[in-house]
């Protein structure tokens, strides 16, 4: 197989034209027509589906994704082994996370990542959506709640449990809630999607129904609302850690539940053959999270 041909179906994939793939690789679509056809002769199915106006994977061409990928990133961590001229990562690095977690904590380590290493280049995608990490060639995938069962590969990078908080002055206002059925009497913000808070109580996982005047589909929505003194919030620590350091929000305390014990992971299509590009940036955010947590 020759794996030029595999680079070429990977760019493809990425552009979704024929044309936009000649344009990179500078050379005419005819030849991209014809080395995408010697590809498919090979492997002996169709992979992709042409129109006059763009091109579609099949199912075939889905599944043989992975392994194209796999067989061109094996190529590259073998040429950067025992190359002298090899400046650090490489590639093309994909990353999705939730939106408020990654301004926070991943686009402030972008700068260092591309200065160390030269021929990186990262494509962040934030994002409330569960992504199929797989299907959209995403190479690491952060997330912040609790994990769905699936194959892929999950790496633990920090602890991160959900605690409830409220300003100083709503506290004031309206006083400080003591044990869970207290919460409701007060003011929830919420996230649009939760309609729950969830706790723990002796290894148990308990519940709660939450309801009041505002609700949001992400994290940044919530945090600001709590910060101006319209309500309780639920939301994890890495959402809040800044607002409770600077005194702008107070992590309330529930004598009869504790808060629900949850992680950051980094979810990866596979553990082998993981390009260099992942190893790097999946440290980097560990060890910064870590820096901050000591703080």
């Amino acid at each position: 197989m020759d794996l030029s041909d595999v680079h070429l179906f990977l760019i493809i994939t990425e552009t979704n034209s024929l044309t936009q793939a000649a344009r990179r690789l500078d050379i005419s679509p005819m030849a991209v027509s014809r080395r995408l056809a010697s590809l498919e002769q090979e492997l002996g199915t169709r992979l992709l589906q042409r129109t006059t106006r763009s091109v579609s994977l099949t199912q075939e061409g889905t599944e043989f994704l992975p392994y194209a990928r796999a067989l061109i990133e094996t190529e590259e961590g073998a040429r950067a082994l025992f190359s002298p001229d090899s400046k650090g990562a490489s590639g093309l690095l994909r990353v999705t996370a939730p939106s408020g977690f990654g301004r926070r904590n991943i686009l402030p380590l972008v700068p260092a990542l591309l200065n160390d290493n030269p021929d990186l280049r990262i494509d962040v995608q934030l994002t409330e959506d569960i992504v199929d990490i797989v299907g959209r060639g995403i190479d690491v995938a952060i997330r912040v709640a609790p994990l769905r069962d699936s194959s892929l590969i999950a790496r633990k990078l920090s602890d991160n449990p959900r605690i409830v908080c409220a300003s100083p002055d709503y506290l004031r206002r309206f006083g400080v809630p003591q044990e869970l059925h207290d919460l409701s009497s007060h003011h929830c913000l919420r996230l649009t999607n939760v309609l729950q808070w969830t706790f723990e109580s002796q290894g148990q996982s308990t519940s709660m129904s939450v309801d009041g005047r505002f609700s949001s589909s992400n994290v940044e929505g919530v945090r600001e609302l709590c910060i101006q003194g319209l309500g309780l919030a639920q939301l994890t620590l890495w959402d809040v850690k800044k607002e409770i350091a600077e005194g702008k929000l107070v992590e309330i305390n529930l004598s009869d539940v504790q808060p629900q014990n949850l992680s950051v992971w980094a979810l990866l299509p596979t553990n082998r053959h993981l390009p260099l590009r992942v190893s790097v940036f999946v440290e980097k955010l560990k060890a910064s999270l870590l820096c901050t947590q000591m703080k």
